[in-house]
């Protein structure tokens, strides 16, 4: 019996250290749980800081994106303005060159333009002034017009001549009665047709300074061609006793300079 209770009072102890054992790892249990549950609940809330964090960041980076492609696009614009200002400063270039081109085009034309005026006007005045008596000169003064002329004129008084002659003879005729001898007359019947000659001759006439004048109107320097053949410069001719006199002259200067002290 006693070995009976011992062995009871021996469990019983047994039973009650496994009852402490088991109130300690339940305590140690708890205690674990109740850690666990703090590292799990700070680890929440870490990790809801973290996803604040990270929220956070993505929207920083949501706005550097959208600062981004706002720069982009104001980059964009800006490269787009540098271009188009460039181009346009280009074409205001061109359109400036062109300006230019046309201006001097324009001011070369205009001083052509008033050249050939100037000219115009120098040649219209010259010709109003002297070319057209000078023209008038030259073919009343011409050679070939005098003979022309002459001819016409020695044909004229023949036929006039001879005509009075012939009328006289007719009166005489009707005076006497009986018809008067017309052979006698120095002036022969082939008058008329020497005078229609003579008119032919006259009518056709060409003047060889007229067909140097209208040949020299066909040129673009017709007013300087008509000068020099209607109104070339006047050459002085000097005389011997002239060019003696000069001679003397300077004879006598250097006479002048060999009497002159050293």
């Amino acid at each position: 019996m006693y070995a009976a209770r011992f062995k009871i009072t021996e469990l019983e102890g047994q039973v009650a250290e496994l009852k402490k054992k088991v109130e300690n790892a339940q305590a140690v249990k708890e205690q674990a749980e109740a850690e666990l549950k703090a590292q799990i609940s700070g680890k929440d809330r870490d990790l809801s800081a973290k996803d604040v964090e990270i929220a956070e960041l993505k929207r920083c980076l949501h706005e550097q994106i959208e600062r981004s492609e706002s720069f982009e696009i104001d980059l964009e614009a800006e490269k787009s303005k540098d271009a188009t200002a460039e181009e346009a400063k280009q074409k205001a270039e061109e359109v400036r060159a062109i300006s230019t081109t046309a201006l001097n085009v324009a001011q070369n034309n205009y001083s052509e333009a008033q050249g050939i005026v100037d000219t115009l006007v120098a040649e219209a005045e010259w010709l109003r002034a002297r070319g057209i008596a000078l023209m008038a000169n030259s073919v009343l003064n011409a050679g070939e017009l005098d003979k022309v002329v002459a001819t016409l004129i020695d044909a004229s008084r023949a036929v006039g001549h001879r005509g009075g002659y012939l009328e006289c003879a007719q009166h005489a005729s009707e005076m006497f009665g009986q018809e008067f001898d017309t052979n006698h007359c120095s002036v022969t019947d082939q008058a008329e047709a020497e005078l229609t000659r003579a008119e032919h001759g006259y009518d056709n006439l060409s003047l060889p300074v007229m067909d140097l004048v209208i040949e020299a109107l066909k040129h673009d320097d017709w007013c300087h061609r008509l000068k020099t053949i209607l109104d070339p410069p006047q050459m002085v001719e000097v005389s011997d006793e002239e060019e003696l006199a000069g001679d003397d002259g300077e004879g006598d200067d250097d006479g002048g300079d060999g009497d002159r002290p050293e």
